[in-house]
């Protein structure tokens, strides 16, 4: 499973790929949180789209990053026309979003996590246990957090490990369904 990177259902809906954090020094970088994994594959595109910060929703951005680097553990980017800290404070909060029809084709039997979230999640009783609210990633195996809704059996949160083959049964996109081996008192 490809963490983050999630081609929507539509071709042409966008795919968030990383967030602007805070500047990073006196030339107008800014740390840069990426969803995609290798962390440095979101080098691989240099113009984004960007929604508004919660304080000013409706403003949409398109941003060039001119330079990605890696600095330890994270990454820090420079973006083109931005130069001062000043500046660069402007953009803090903002989502790097990319179309989806942009996105590399996966093998067969590889999801893009985006793929996978809001799918129905039923169970091998035929019981509806919820949707798949967001993933997490373990050291070991990523997990579905799978949230009550209207449908579900119960109000519980369940959270369920990525493993085709052992919790993992099938994924039919085409219905929204995702069939599990896990029991609703688990």
């Amino acid at each position: 499973m490809k963490r983050r990177q999630v081609p929507a259902q539509k071709p042409d809906s966008r795919v968030s790929l990383g967030r602007i954090g805070a500047p990073h020094g006196i030339r107008g970088w800014v740390k840069l949180h990426s969803f995609t994994e290798p962390l440095m594959n979101i080098a691989d595109f240099r113009v984004f789209h960007c929604a508004g910060r919660r304080d000013a929703p409706d403003r949409m951005k398109t941003l060039e990053l001119d330079e990605i680097r890696a600095h330890g553990k994270t990454l820090i980017a420079h973006v083109k026309g931005y130069d001062t800290p000043e500046q660069a404070r402007e953009l803090t909060g903002l989502e790097l979003e990319v179309e989806a029809g942009v996105l590399p084709a996966l093998e067969e039997g590889e999801y893009y996590w985006a793929d996978l979230q809001g799918l129905r999640v039923i169970n091998r009783q035929g019981e509806r246990l919820g949707r798949v609210s967001h993933l997490l990633e373990t050291g070991a195996n990523d997990v579905l957090v799978v949230a009550a809704d209207e449908e579900s059996i119960d109000d519980q949160e369940r959270l369920i490990p990525w493993l085709p083959g052992q919790s993992i049964d099938r994924v039919r996109l085409d219905e929204r369904c995702l069939d599990v081996d896990w029991e609703s008192d688990w």
